[in-house]
């Protein structure tokens, strides 16, 4: 149960349903009670019962609005493929992340065989130079463009 409580960790929601309110809690999301400091208002999402928590936080993370911090990196606004700024978002949020760290904040479930996100920021060192994406002692930050 841990991956699963900290999976929206430092994402904003504001939903006006208890219930849901309870669940995304758990799920470690920040509950605000106004839309306008939210990240995700996650009333407009539609969301039905049943919903696997994979859908859900595909649903979450396909939801949030980072666009300040893409355009803080970049001194600009640029659009980048969801796994890369999912990648970006994080380790401006939470420097010096480990690879598990990093994985985990961006929801891919630990122990998936998959190189999806070394692969990411690979494409993004390739575009933006190796200084970008650094990695020192095993812990991932935003370096310089």
């Amino acid at each position: 149960m841990g991956y699963c409580k900290t999976m929206f960790e430092n994402i904003k929601i504001y939903t006006s349903d208890k219930y849901w309110k309870q669940i995304l809690a758990d799920l470690g999301a920040v509950i605000v009670d106004n839309q306008n400091a939210a990240d995700v208002v996650f009333d407009t999402s539609n969301i039905t019962a049943p919903i696997s928590v994979m859908d859900l936080k595909n649903i979450i993370f396909n939801s949030v609005n980072n666009t300040d911090v893409i355009r803080a990196v970049f001194g600009k606004d640029i659009v980048l493929p969801a796994l890369q700024r999912k990648i970006i978002v994080s380790l401006y949020n939470n420097p010096n992340e480990n690879m598990v760290e990093l994985k985990k904040s961006i929801g891919v479930m630990p122990g998936v065989a998959t190189h999806a996100v070394e692969n990411a920021i690979y494409q993004l060192r390739k575009i933006y130079g190796h200084d970008f994406i650094q990695n020192v002692n095993g812990k991932y930050k935003i370096g310089r463009i």
